[in-house]
């Protein structure tokens, strides 16, 4: 017999085998893991979302019931303080439960060198609805200007009784009840705006600010609020979830005073709120500490 052909053989042929059903099977693998890992976060921050709008409400619920109860057992302006206090750390605590969640970054460092400063309008520009929660959270004895509507809402009525905020009822009794907050030495939280951002970068700016400033003497402190997101804006559905993460950041701009014509003052000064707008019209980074524009005289 001739064995000669087999004899070439190797003794143990190698087993060729094709790579590409196990490539298929790893990328059909990590596509599962993307879209369970995309789904467990879409689940998250629809939870975050959520429970975000029940804690704070809860919250304003609770502060206006014990608001209500104290304020007519507290002298005027006893009460005042302790219900700014109050609704302050409510706010504080929110913001600082939504950026535990990570989804939201806010930096409002820059607003820490007005606290104790007595006699000035806090104007910032107005993008959202969160842009009164933001400057109260920081400065909590600030007083503000509040919608009718608001001030009778159950959730956030009897806060504002208890702190004295201004109901904005009448131009002439909330320039005067404006007026007299400032002549107090107290800080009056005012959005130029009126009403929150419609046509980017700013609303055309209401005079009554700036005639509350020339009728107390009070210096105006501008300051801008930047967002990459339009949560909440003029035209947000409240229950629509935003993208997120969530950045807001705010900075001190000039500090101005009222002298010579309104008219022209207030034209002036919504310039410069346009020209600082746009020049910051690209996405934030509040994880980046930028340093704040120093108030200039």
């Amino acid at each position: 017999m001739n064995f000669r052909a087999d004899a070439k053989k190797p003794p143990f042929a190698s087993v060729q085998t094709d790579p590409a059903p196990f490539i298929a099977q790893d990328d059909g693998a990590q596509v599962k893991l993307n879209w369970l890992a995309s789904t467990a976060l879409l689940v998250y921050e629809y939870l975050v979302f959520y429970l975000g709008y029940l804690y704070f409400g809860v919250g304003c619920a609770l502060t206006s019931l014990l608001s209500a109860a104290l304020h007519p057992l507290l002298p005027r302006v006893l009460g005042a303080r302790l219900g700014r206090r109050l609704t302050g750390l409510h706010f504080r605590a929110f913001l600082a439960l939504l950026q535990a969640s990570g989804l939201v970054k806010i930096d409002l460092g820059a607003l820490d060198a007005l606290r104790g400063q007595h006699s000035i309008i806090i104007a910032p520009n107005h993008p959202s609805l969160l842009d009164a929660v933001l400057i109260i959270s920081r400065l909590p004895q600030i007083a503000c200007i509040m919608k009718a509507d608001i001030w009778d809402n159950f959730f956030l009525g009897g806060g504002a009784r208890l702190s004295g905020y201004i109901r904005n009822d009448s131009a002439v009794s909330l320039v005067r009840l404006s007026t007299q907050e400032l002549r107090a030495g107290h800080q009056l939280l005012v959005f130029p705006e009126g009403t929150r951002t419609r046509e980017p970068p700013i609303n055309a700016f209401k005079g009554g600010f700036a005639l509350m400033a020339k009728k107390s003497c009070a210096e105006i402190q501008t300051i801008f609020i930047d967002t990459q997101s339009e949560f909440l804006n003029k035209d947000w559905p409240p229950l629509k979830k935003p993208s997120f993460p969530l950045i807001y950041r705010a900075r001190l701009g000039k500090r101005a005073r009222v002298d010579g014509d309104v008219r022209a003052f207030v034209a002036n000064l919504e310039h410069y709120y346009r020209l600082e707008l746009n020049a910051s019209a690209t996405p934030c980074a509040c994880e980046t500490k930028l340093p704040a524009t120093p108030p200039v005289a």
